[in-house]
């Protein structure tokens, strides 16, 4: 999928860098995986704004995906790929021998009219769904499931993928997207390849509008508020505000947010990579 500038002939466009649509399949979704989406406003149960950049929005309709890929041993063609407007990979429409139709997250360079299979009989091509013990050392893959059989949880969004470093008993250890080393029981499930729409993170929206057209609203930096708005608020012209933290004063950088007794951190090798670890 190419990326594609817009001719200045508004402001919106003068910077705007968008993805070229061109190759997908211009059909309306299949409306038999259709469902609502309540949208919350950045509200919690009781009302209460919780999240304060959050609203507004096109209305959407949410494509109901198959992360679990259940369907073992029987052949499926696509018959579409398709924008999707709650994720930021693109999706496949495909059909089974038996009729039955699924969507599923598109991997990168699966075309319209190719054949996908889940299970134990599946080998490793770009679409298919395999168990981890199956699959050969070193290939990308994404829709990673950490629980047997409650479906993708890793590697689901637009270009990633993991790779999958080698085998240990009941384990496979896997490289993930954020630079974390992990094992992950070879009982679960992983599709081959990567996830379609690469260049996502190089497209350019252009004005504030497509922000909004999105569900999000303008957020105001810290310092730019006021001492009663903001605890990096106020200060004589451009001050820095102090140590970064939160509208409710929790540290942003620096303070460990991930509970020391999760279970599965003794399944982690090495932790992610972050940019303010030197």
């Amino acid at each position: 999928m190419a990326l594609k500038k817009y001719s200045p002939v508004t402001p919106g466009t003068r910077t705007r860098v968008g993805i070229d649509y061109s190759s997908l399949s211009k059909v309306k979704p299949e409306k038999s995986l259709l469902t609502k989406i309540k949208k919350s406003g950045g509200r919690n149960s009781s009302g209460k704004m919780t999240v304060r950049n959050i609203g507004g929005g096109h209305k959407r309709r949410y494509r109901v995906i198959d992360f679990k890929r259940n369907k073992e041993d029987m052949s499926a063609t696509v018959l579409t790929i398709e924008y999707d407007p709650n994720r930021s990979a693109f999706i496949a429409l495909v059909e089974y021998t038996d009729g039955e139709k699924r969507y599923i997250v598109a991997p990168d360079k699966l075309m319209v009219g190719d054949k996908i299979m889940s299970g134990k009989t599946a080998e490793p091509v770009v679409g298919h769904a395999m168990y981890l013990d199956m699959i050969p050392l070193g290939t990308a893959i994404h829709n990673i499931e950490m629980t047997p059989g409650k479906g993708a949880a890793l590697a689901r969004s637009a270009g990633t993928y993991g790779v999958l470093m080698s085998k240990e008993g009941k384990y496979a250890i896997i490289k993930l997207p954020s630079g974390e080393v992990r094992r992950i029981l070879i009982a679960c499930k992983a599709t081959i390849g990567t996830t379609s729409n690469p260049d996502h993170g190089l497209e350019v929206l252009g004005k504030a509008g497509r922000s909004r057209w999105r569900g999000k609203r303008p957020r105001v930096r810290g310092v730019a508020m006021n001492p009663v708005d903001h605890p990096m608020g106020g200060g004589e012209g451009r001050a820095s505000g102090g140590h970064p933290r939160s509208r409710t004063g929790v540290m942003a950088k620096g303070q460990k947010t991930r509970n020391n007794k999760k279970f599965s951190s003794q399944l982690i090798i090495s932790k992610r990579k972050s940019k303010n670890r030197k």
